[in-house]
């Protein structure tokens, strides 16, 4: 049964909210109703806050994770060992390593997995630029944390293949990481022990 709106600007604003991933119309309903209760001033702030970010934010020209300043905080981080890169495949799986506490080095967000399926290769993801960063050298390791999927393998097999004239080693996090998971929705200890315990990448 078609849900019935009291109003068409509550209607549209339900109709955008419920856009977002993981929102469905029930929970949109709710969202644009708690914000229908806030007064003008919170209403005001999240909207700004949302068009700054927007308008705003930048890309790391060294590794694409998201930034305030054209290099982020962790490629200008001086204490970080930049022999180490750690490749992932959003800015969502930066954040999940980070929060194991158990890497200090550098990161390259590919933007996605190689997925002919959804129409998506290599020049489609941020590959040649991870290629151009191993091919100035001072890199040693290359760390593949891609998810344990079919397109997760398939980008790493290409990334491998890529890295193959340089002297630069390529690990990938050891399989503690359950077959199909994405690597955001992993445990921390888990994911942690992952990265510690990689093993040499493996041409098969």
């Amino acid at each position: 049964m078609t849900q019935q709106y009291p109003s068409r600007l509550l209607e549209r604003a339900v109709q955008e909210f419920s856009k977002l991933p993981g929102i469905g119309r029930k929970t949109a309903l709710r969202l644009v109703l708690y914000l229908l209760r806030q007064g003008g001033e919170e209403v005001t702030l999240f909207t700004e806050a949302i068009d700054h970010m927007k308008r705003e934010v930048k890309f790391c020209r060294v590794c694409h994770n998201i930034s305030d300043q054209d290099v982020c905080p962790i490629c200008s981080d001086h204490r970080r060992d930049t022999s180490l890169i750690c490749v992932v495949e959003n800015i969502q799986d930066v954040m999940a390593v980070e929060n194991t506490q158990q890497y200090t080095g550098l990161y390259h967000v590919l933007g996605g997995l190689i997925s002919p399926m959804d129409g998506i290769g290599p020049s489609d993801l941020e590959i040649d630029s991870l290629v151009a960063r191993v091919a100035e050298g001072g890199i040693k390791e290359v760390i593949l944390a891609l998810s344990s999927t079919m397109e997760g393998d398939t980008t790493n097999f290409y990334i491998f293949r890529k890295l193959a004239p340089f002297q630069v080693k390529v690990s990938i996090i050891a399989r503690g990481i359950a077959v199909g998971n994405e690597l955001e929705y992993t445990d921390e200890v888990t994911l942690g022990r992952s990265i510690l315990n990689r093993t040499p990448f493996v041409d098969n």
